[in-house]
């Protein structure tokens, strides 16, 4: 069975780093999860108002929201008990970390995408 990832932040826009993510992810074998209230769909799946809406068991969550957002999602992602949370480039301050810590997640601030062996550049803008 794939691992799952929840991409916080998922957009339609094929130059955002959430939408590389999303793809990248699903290339590596992920079954991908776009989270973002503002979006209906992304890339043909379907897109989750909030990680709490998500229904599958989730392995991995990575982070495309600006910190002072993801804070306000954090009990929400400690409730699924993923695995790994990723913090990309951007998403992270010190107090949304020292909160993802005393909930239990074990922030790994870096580019999920890099994690997968593969690069944002592999995924064309269009």
């Amino acid at each position: 069975m794939p691992k799952t990832v929840a991409v916080i932040g998922a957009n339609s826009a094929r130059r955002r780093f959430s939408n590389k993510s999303l793809r990248a992810h699903e290339q590596c074998g992920w079954t991908a999860i776009p989270v973002n209230p503002s979006e209906a769909e992304v890339e043909g799946r379907r897109c989750y108002p909030s990680i709490a809406d998500v229904p599958e068991q989730i392995d991995r969550v990575t982070m495309y929201v600006r910190p002072e957002v993801g804070i306000t999602m954090l009990d929400a992602i400690a409730s699924k008990k993923p695995a790994e949370f990723w913090l990309n480039p951007g998403t992270e301050s010190r107090e949304l970390i020292q909160k993802a810590r005393e909930l239990g997640l074990d922030p790994t601030m870096g580019c999920s995408i890099l994690d997968l062996g593969v690069s944002p550049s592999d995924f064309p803008d269009r």
